[in-house]
């Protein structure tokens, strides 16, 4: 063989080269995750990046080899796994226009080229192990959403819709606000805790899944504006990896996420926290039914059940029940089921980002109710959003939200929460403090004077 190609590794690959830092198991995980380490890679879906580790080969070279010459056919895209590489262009180039610069590990050529060949060539400066996936493999780096390789958004949920953000570049991303989901005066906070934590979960390998994030709100967003998210890599660790997220309209900072991540491992387990004694969620109504209980109902006025049925309802993609009726609505205290409505891929990330979404949904209102009376109007906004998740969930089999309000004082009102799957495991952890107060009375605009 020509030392200068290189020395190519049968099917399957033989990674006993491979750094030990890769981490124990198969040689196929730790190919995995050493891929879902790889920048380009991290915002396709979990599933492409585990087909991505088994199409790959391996290729090493010797000090002084050329990886790939200017005007040959490109044969894949390079990933290198160990050693280091320049970029060079012809010896006839101009001094000043030529862009040499060093690959080292993580780093890549050979995708996105235009034609079929190479217009610079790559040669070892050391040892070097490439990671190669051959040309018939570049649609896996063209899957169809952040979530899912096979499937369209539109064939999932509306909320797997909401949560599909669009990658710019490596580590920003753009989100809208789609028709059909929930809209109140500003963008629903939990619209940008679940699209932040997409963003910030699209810059991890996918075998370390979120435990913490802590969320500010800082300026309320406009509806009617694309959101801008641009992901700061704090930290990557073995185990650990942190992230902080900046949401942006119009240039202007409007909400920030921090992140923590965990590779899964195993360690002490206990479980303080029981579930409460609540009715099972088929045995509720959900909000639909309810509403269309209100309109039936002649215990009701005529005039309000007029105006109710006039009223545009759009349902959320959280179908939600209820445990306690109507005469609870004035404790500061409140338990509901709810789960994502339609399909959602399988992906743990995008099941994290569903309840991260949900939990805001009537979340810093528990803070008013002992406080609302007749014909007070009141407003709230949240102000910090907090999460722990202590175990895997699934977003689309019913969870019980148990939301509790210590405290209110000074404008602030603060919430606890915690939910619980149906095995009654305790599977999240949330606090939140938001601002509650009274609605100003508007004042019509006088007339002008004439």
């Amino acid at each position: 063989m020509d030392r200068e190609e290189g020395k190519a590794a049968q099917s399957p690959p033989n990674l006993g080269a491979i750094p030990a830092n890769l981490g124990p198991g198969c040689h196929w995980c730790a190919a995995t995750e050493f891929l879902g380490q790889v920048p380009l890679l991290q915002c396709l879906p979990g599933s492409s990046i585990r087909r991505i580790a088994e199409a790959v080969q391996v290729k090493r070279y010797e000090p002084g080899d050329y990886v790939v010459r200017e005007g040959e056919p490109v044969d894949g895209l390079y990933i290198i796994l160990d050693g280091q590489a320049e970029v060079s262009a012809p010896a006839n180039t101009e001094e000043a226009n030529r862009p040499d610069y060093v690959l080292n590990k993580y780093d890549y050529f050979g995708y996105g080229a235009n034609s079929s060949v190479h217009q610079v060539n790559v040669v070892t400066l050391s040892k070097l192990t490439c990671f190669i996936l051959p040309n018939q493999y570049g649609h896996l780096l063209q899957p169809k959403t952040i979530w899912n390789a096979e499937e369209t958004p539109e064939t999932h949920s509306l909320l797997e819709q909401i949560l599909h953000l669009e990658p710019l570049e490596i580590d920003i991303f753009r989100g809208f606000t789609l028709p059909g989901a929930p809209t109140f005066r500003q963008v629903y906070g939990g619209q940008l805790i679940g699209q932040a934590l997409a963003a910030a979960s699209k810059t991890v390998d996918c075998l370390k899944m979120v435990h913490s994030l802590h969320a500010i709100f800082l300026v309320a967003g406009d509806n009617n504006l694309p959101i801008i998210y641009q992901v700061h890599r704090a930290r990557d660790g073995s185990s650990f990896a942190t992230r902080k997220v900046e949401a942006k309209q119009k240039g202007l900072v409007i909400f920030t996420l921090i992140a923590s991540f965990q590779k899964e491992e195993l360690g002490f387990e206990h479980q303080a926290a029981t579930m409460p004694d609540v009715p099972p969620p088929e045995q509720l109504l959900n909000m639909e039914e309810i509403r269309e209980r209100h309109l039936t109902d002649p215990r009701f006025p005529t005039q309000y059940r007029n105006l109710a049925a006039k009223k545009k309802f759009v349902p959320w993609p959280i179908e939600m029940r209820f445990c306690e009726g109507s005469a609870s609505q004035h404790k500061p205290s409140l338990n509901f089921w709810f789960r994502a409505r339609g399909k959602l891929s399988d992906d743990q990330a995008l099941h994290r980002c569903v309840v991260a979404y949900a939990s805001d949904l009537l979340y810093s209102g528990v803070s008013l109710n002992p406080h609302r009376q007749k014909g007070l109007k009141t407003y709230s906004l949240s102000l910090d959003h907090s999460i722990w998740f202590h175990k895997p969930v699934k977003a689309d089999d019913w969870l019980l939200y148990v939301i509790e309000s210590p405290s209110a004082h000074g404008g602030r009102g603060f919430v606890t929460g915690r939910m619980f799957n149906r095995q009654g495991e305790l599977v999240m952890s949330l606090t939140q403090e938001a601002l509650i107060r009274k609605e100003k009375t508007r004042v019509p605009n006088p007339r002008p004077k004439l």
